[in-house]
């Protein structure tokens, strides 16, 4: 695939997306990653997008469950059949290294989806593992995208363009204060401008609105709506999460957080099934002590199959929400009642 290893430049995460599908090639697979799930997302949304604007019947734009061993079957039957619009199919995969068995269909199958007519648009929340065929396989042959955590000038560069695409201006004390508050977590920080935006009516945002308005991550994290889900008390939960939709909170940021959470559960599952003492669960995760700490006592009420089949009920509820086939709302309710 020549002319897509050359599309690749210095700065990755830049590639137009308009360019790529307003004439879209043979042989094409878009594979994106990062533990920025917000700008991952972003792009995610921006190129199914473009995707239904070209190809307007709808009917070809296709998102197996990627949790089900049949899925990879079920996914080259549906590409085999002919399109009765002549259009381009787009396949969106989700979660694409989340196994090992899904790895290997995938890479035995991933020539014939190549040689195909059609659009492949594989996705992984988090790092994948770099030593498998798969991510060699996709890093030399897929249009590849990787979106890691912002910070430093990088973060506080997004962070005012952000505050400028609501109209508003900040001084660079504002700024400091929401990296200080929120760090890289770009689903509450979108959450916050906003809010500050909103409140400031494009005037400047100085530091001391942050403060009075934007508390630390640790004390916006929804951890008593996680608690409620956890005990699998759906009443308190939908009521938490309405109190949260009331005080001004964006649905769509309450499932990101919805969404975060269980990833965490599922990662701190996995580790101490593979005997990992608690006290080595931060150090080996990533995560900061206090969300391993209030996260630990909720993994005991789920079995691992359960902690997977709930996060790809949340990977539905976002497609769901992201391609305009459900209210941000509506999608939490679903999700919390199916729980």
């Amino acid at each position: 695939m020549p002319a897509l290893q050359k599309s690749h430049n210095k700065d990755k995460n830049q590639w137009p997306v308009s360019s790529l599908l307003s004439h879209l090639p043979k042989n094409m697979i878009i594979f994106l990653h990062g533990e920025d799930t917000y700008r991952l997302k972003q792009k995610l949304a921006e190129i199914i997008e473009r995707y239904k604007k070209v190809h307007k019947s709808g009917l070809n734009l296709v998102y197996p469950d990627t949790s089900k061993t049949s899925a990879l079957r079920e996914l080259e039957d549906e590409m085999n059949q002919v399109s009765m619009f002549k259009e381009k199919k787009m396949a969106v995969l989700a979660d694409v290294f989340s196994s090992a068995a899904f790895r290997e269909e995938l890479l035995e199958r991933l020539d014939k989806f190549e040689k195909s007519e059609d659009v492949f648009l594989l996705y992984q929340e988090g790092k994948p593992d770099q030593r498998t065929a798969l991510f060699k396989f996709l890093k030399k042959r897929a249009k590849c995208q990787e979106f890691e955590s912002l910070s430093g000038l990088r973060l506080e560069s997004w962070i005012k363009k952000e505050f400028e695409k609501h109209g508003t201006r900040t001084d660079p004390g504002a700024i400091s204060a929401l990296v200080e508050f929120l760090g890289s977590d770009l689903w509450a920080q979108s959450n916050e401008i906003q809010k500050l935006a909103c409140f400031k009516n494009r005037s400047i945002v100085i530091r001391e609105d942050v403060e009075k308005m934007v508390r630390s991550k640790i004390e916006t994290d929804i951890f008593e709506t996680i608690d409620a889900i956890g005990q699998k008390d759906k009443k308190k939960a939908l009521e938490l999460i309405n109190n949260h939709i009331e005080k001004g909170d964006s649905p769509i940021y309450i499932l990101s957080m919805i969404s975060y959470q269980f990833r965490n559960l599922l990662i701190i599952k996995d580790l101490l099934e593979r005997q990992v003492p608690s006290y080595a669960i931060a150090a080996k995760s990533g995560l900061h002590p206090f969300v391993v700490k209030k996260s630990y006592y909720l993994v005991k009420n789920f079995s691992f199959p359960q902690l997977k089949k709930i996060y790809q009920g949340i990977f539905q509820a976002d497609v769901n929400v992201k391609t305009g086939r459900m209210e941000p709302e509506t999608a939490l309710e679903i999700l919390i009642a199916e729980l």
